[in-house]
């Protein structure tokens, strides 16, 4: 490789959020990037991309990560940017009114897109008055609460000893990592990390709710809960998950776009944290489309439940899982993703030859248990968004 990929990983994320700092994690990320003791916001920019680089971070329902990638021979000064926006971030008062503007600004751009809108009313659903349930960016009502104490208090909270992860990969070894980290990093206090609520599905209840909205499409969202990434039928989920939705040969596709033309793409994905999971499919149609679809996609349902799913099917679903791990660890920035993930949820560095073993060990029956075990009314809700659609008609739908 001739680059180099170098990752701070803090794990706090949106589920650590008690409802009234509901969206600080995301603040606190955009946060770093404006300005340190020794650089400004732009100086934090230009220092990686002055290189020829890229610097980014995200937020996730359980950790935030902070990254930049360059040429291998930059390591020393990615480690350097990203220590000092970690140790060092200075929190002006104007920057914090400033970034406020911003992401408000980001909340009301994905108001006014429907599948993100269609989204959040689905995670609500799914995780009702739990951290899980409430989106990422927080509400414009919350975002107005942060002051620079709180940012501030949360921040001595969670930035620390005992919750930072570094991963590197790419053309670097060990030691000389170790030798340009250990320094940065000498003073950092060591504290425990936060434990976040976990997520018990008492008295939870299968729910569909519908906005209506002056869009040019519908905008469907369904889920179901399942498995969390600790139980071993993962990888038979990960194989289910290809079959139903996630490319252009699975079963929704065929038969939603390219048999029936309901729609421009239609996608499954899984969303597995330690204790709860989901699979998750998505689309956007003519409001006139919206029956006919979701018996296309509850009757592929009921197909994988009750029959196995074919060898040339299943040997399928598993190279293209496979190949499609191969090919993202061509990168070194996914690399490096691949190690952060595997430590955080794992507390080791899982092998990717192991994963793709497991995965080409799963079994039609399996894929039929989870199927069984996932697929189901009781474990359902759906969020519907667009024009000229009553909640009555689709509740009698699902339920017909």
């Amino acid at each position: 490789m001739r680059s180099v990929s170098v990752g701070f990983w803090v794990n706090v994320g949106g589920r650590h959020e008690s409802s009234a700092l509901n969206g600080i994690s995301h603040f606190v990320e955009h946060l770093l990037f404006k300005g340190t003791k020794k650089r400004s916001a732009r100086q934090i920019t230009e220092s990686v991309e002055g290189v020829g680089g890229f610097i980014n971070a995200f937020t996730s329902e359980d950790h935030t990560c902070y990254y930049a990638k360059a040429a291998a021979n930059y390591l020393p000064l990615l480690c350097e940017v990203l220590a000092d926006m970690f140790l060092h971030s200075e929190f002006a008062a104007s920057e914090i009114e400033r970034e406020r503007d911003v992401i408000r600004e980001e909340i009301m751009m994905y108001r006014d897109q429907p599948s993100q809108q269609a989204q959040e009313m689905l995670m609500e659903l799914m995780w009702p008055r739990h951290a899980l349930g409430r989106p990422l960016t927080g509400t414009v009502e919350s975002l107005a609460t942060f002051d620079r104490e709180k940012v501030l208090d949360f921040v001595r909270s969670h930035y620390h000893g005992g919750t930072l992860l570094v991963t590197v990969a790419g053309n670097a070894r060990h030691d000389d990592v170790m030798q340009i980290i250990e320094p940065l990093l000498s003073s950092i206090p060591k504290k425990k990390a936060a434990v976040a609520k976990p997520w018990i599905a008492k008295n939870w209840q299968a729910q569909v709710r519908v906005a209506t909205e002056d869009t040019e499409q519908t905008h469907l969202s369904l889920a179901c809960h399942t498995i969390s990434r600790n139980d071993e039928r993962r990888f038979a989920l990960k194989i289910l998950n290809v079959i139903l939705g996630e490319n252009m040969s699975s079963r929704l596709f065929q038969e939603l776009r390219e048999k029936h033309a309901y729609c421009y793409s239609v996608q499954a994905e899984t969303l597995t944290l330690a204790d709860t999971g989901i699979v998750n499919i998505s689309v956007g149609l003519d409001s006139e489309k919206l029956r006919p679809a979701l018996r296309l996609i509850l009757r592929e349902f009921d197909r994988v439940i009750h029959k196995l799913v074919s060898a040339k099917e299943l040997k399928q679903a598993k190279d293209y899982t496979v190949g499609h791990n191969d090919l993202s660890l061509e990168s070194t920035t996914h690399q490096m993703m691949w190690i952060g993930e595997s430590i955080l949820a794992y507390d080791r560095i899982v092998e990717p030859f192991e994963i793709q073993a497991r995965l080409r060990a799963v079994t039609a029956t399996e894929v039929q248990e989870v199927a069984h075990l996932t697929l189901v009314p009781e474990k359902m809700a759906m969020a519907v968004v667009g024009k000229g659609v009553d909640q009555a008609a689709v509740e009698n739908w699902v339920s017909g």
